[in-house]
């Protein structure tokens, strides 16, 4: 139910997009920026809490996360004026995503504590209420926006509907240790594996965010601020782990949990403002529920493919891969709605067993890390999604439609430009296109240059 309400609250905010960049003049690289802080914060939210949840137990980091998910709410709901909105809506999004991290890092520790013989299995039901609650979010907002118009606010409201519910459901109950926690492992040796090669996976992400958030204030040195910070996590964990090199193995499953989240959660953000846009925005939703329910049904059978089928869990996450290169590639050309159903249902095969099956991997090999290295890996593969994928997609939406209309239309680009560029890492400068003049223009029965 938990991470069920994390899906639910992700596919509104997806849904509701066009309705922030129409409302708030917003370019696609902004909205990008905005869906990207709905990641950020999950890394924060779950390695925090798998640093500390060993310790302090995992009934308290619930609470937490309880907390910070009606807070996200009332912060978001702040969002009044085209001046403000950016602000709010921002920190609003990095504060569910941090929720959804606290959560995350108590449900992945506590069913590989619960099922030990059968974790491939059981994290991937545990993570079928993802795309469930993705099917459930997508469907509030094709009935309330597309159909009945209602404003953004009303949707994104109901959310907290089974917020409340996992939050009463978790009451007066006991939770058992982990496996490290009942070995009084101490935090040195859990960190021991993760060693100085995982640290400089994570610390680099962070040195990017950390640098993106400082912009603001410090647009020339924000960068270097960022790497600094960086480098000094990495030298306190070091130090933290007595120099400790850490598994080459795990180091390279969190520079590939990365490359999972960029592409999975970063296109997850984005496929209903971009079918949308390709198709019609009901269109769009209804792509976002087919892609979600092929999800939710397959989630409940790894455990057949791995026993009946004979695939480890490395065999699948190899198949995975080709099923969803060749799904992604079909979806690039994709032109009719037909096409869009095919394509992204062969990518939503390929992508639904990456995850949980790459955290249980972790959980098999290394269990002396208790929580650690299962939680750090899924703030690396957030982060990536809200730093690279979130945002890389919402510049290259920029970026193209700028070119194509300066190549096509150069009057109407001039009259639809926003008032300041954007940028994404090393790339040129691009000015996008403002979203209410978009907005306005879509809608416009009659198509004029001005």
């Amino acid at each position: 139910m938990a991470i069920l309400a994390a899906g639910v609250g992700f596919a509104i905010r997806g849904g509701i997009f066009d309705n922030w960049g129409k409302d708030f003049s917003f370019t696609a690289t902004q909205l990008g920026a905005i869906g990207g802080a709905g990641f950020s914060g999950f890394c924060f939210g779950i390695i925090l809490g798998g640093l500390v949840v060993d310790k302090i137990g995992y009934g308290k980091l619930v609470a937490l996360a309880l907390i910070f998910h009606v807070l996200s709410a009332f912060v978001t709901f702040g969002a009044s004026t085209p001046e403000n909105a950016y602000n709010f809506l921002f920190w609003g999004m990095f504060l569910f995503a941090f929720a959804n991290g606290t959560l995350e890092a108590v449900a992945n520790p506590l069913v590989s504590t619960l099922f030990p013989t059968q974790r491939t299995h059981y994290l991937n039901i545990l993570h079928a209420s993802w795309p469930l609650g993705m099917i459930i979010g997508s469907a509030i907002g094709w009935v309330l926006d597309d159909k009945m118009a209602l404003g953004w606010k009303i949707q994104l409201s109901l959310y907290l509907v089974p917020t409340v519910i996992y939050g009463l459901m978790f009451m007066k109950q006991k939770f058992p240790q982990s496996e490290a926690a009942e070995k009084g492992t101490s935090f040195v040796s859990m960190f021991k594996a993760v060693g100085i090669l995982g640290a400089l996976v994570a610390c680099y992400l962070l040195a990017l965010f950390f640098g993106d958030i400082l912009k603001g204030k410090l647009p020339d040195n924000a960068a270097t601020v960022g790497y600094v910070i960086g480098g000094v996590l990495l030298i306190a964990i070091s130090v933290a782990t007595r120099f400790s090199i850490g598994s080459i193995v795990l180091s390279v499953l969190f520079v590939t949990h990365a490359l999972v989240g960029a592409v999975e959660l970063g296109t997850d953000g984005w496929i209903q403002n971009i079918t949308g846009n390709l198709f019609t925005s009901e269109q769009g939703k209804f792509l976002f529920i087919w892609t979600s329910l092929i999800m939710f049904g397959l989630r409940f059978c790894a455990h057949f493919i791995e026993t009946k089928l004979k695939l480890s869990p490395i065999g699948l996450l190899l198949a995975c891969s080709v099923i969803a290169y060749i799904g992604l590639n079909l979806a690039s050309g994709m032109q009719t709605f037909g096409m869009a159903l095919v394509a992204l249902g062969i990518y939503a095969i390929g992508k639904t067993f990456f995850w949980p099956t790459m955290l249980a991997v972790v959980g098999d090999r290394y269990p002396q890390t208790g929580a650690v290295a299962m939680s750090i890996m899924g703030g690396i593969g957030m982060m990536s999604a809200g730093l690279l994928g979130g945002p890389g997609l919402g510049y290259a939406k920029d970026r193209y439609t700028v070119e194509h209309l300066k190549e096509t239309n150069p009057a109407v680009y001039e009259a639809s430009k926003a008032e300041k560029g954007s940028k994404f890492l090393f790339l040129d400068e691009v000015t996008g296109l403002d979203g209410t003049k978009l907005s306005d223009a879509q809608t416009a029965k009659e198509k004029t240059a001005d």
